[in-house]
């Protein structure tokens, strides 16, 4: 209860730093801090989702599959998560690859958490003053993932990448493999990230084509839509 009068206190005096651009219907799917919007009219039957940064919580995977008999790709090169992941039962539709995405083609640092009940390594150091153990493990592109995996673009892209989110918005805008649902978990004040990191990145994807369709309490997962299949 404690936790939750200070969650909502924070929110009060610091509330998110965008308001969606639309209005479309929409459910959560997940459970705790890993729930993520679908929207309701544009997530076909058997959707595409390609799911970035699953940590040790695939809650959001799993209630997607049972709602749209979604195929997912589940994607995080993280130690603690690929033992996890060895360790769970998981349904014929669900893919796990131990690979990040960034915008380049071959390995990158990833930074421990500072506390030790934590699983998500990210971009950089949680507390950047403080030396931090590290790791290299695979990335790739998203057009080079599709092309490694043999898909088609997702109909749906998740990312909760503690970091890497920036480089990849401006990779995608910069090509032309745009998914049509698009859910980025945004990490502003985090890892020495600036807001104004958060302004540009939607700034860039609403000039792609994108719309706003939802933004978490917490101020940090978005989700925007492709406006050509709204309009």
């Amino acid at each position: 209860m404690f936790n939750t009068v200070k969650r909502l206190v924070r929110l009060a005096l610091k509330p998110p730093l965008h308001r969606p651009d639309i209005r479309l219907p929409y459910d959560l799917y997940g459970e705790g801090y890993c729930y993520w919007p679908l929207l309701r009219e544009i997530t076909p039957d058997h959707a595409l989702v390609y799911s970035f940064g699953i940590g040790e919580d695939i809650s959001f995977d799993l209630a997607a599959i049972a709602a749209f008999d979604c195929r997912i790709h589940a994607f995080d090169p993280t130690p603690r998560s690929r033992t996890w992941i060895d360790l769970q039962p998981l349904p014929d539709k669900f893919s796990y690859h131990p690979i990040g995405i960034a915008a380049i083609d071959g390995l990158a640092e990833f930074f421990a958490p500072a506390r030790a009940d934590h699983v998500s390594f990210s971009r950089a150091p949680d507390r950047p003053a403080v030396p931090s153990e590290s790791i290299t493990a695979e990335v790739m592109r998203l057009q080079t993932l599709i092309g490694h995996l043999g898909t088609r673009v997702p109909d749906v892209l998740k990312m909760d990448v503690e970091g890497f989110e920036y480089e990849v918005v401006e990779d995608i805008v910069d090509g032309d493999i745009m998914p049509v649902q698009l859910l980025v978990e945004f990490h502003h004040g985090m890892y020495g990230i600036a807001e104004q990191r958060t302004y540009q990145a939607v700034e860039e994807l609403r000039a792609a084509g994108y719309a706003l369709y939802f933004v978490a309490p917490s101020g940090r997962e978005y989700g925007f839509v492709r406006r050509d299949r709204i309009e």
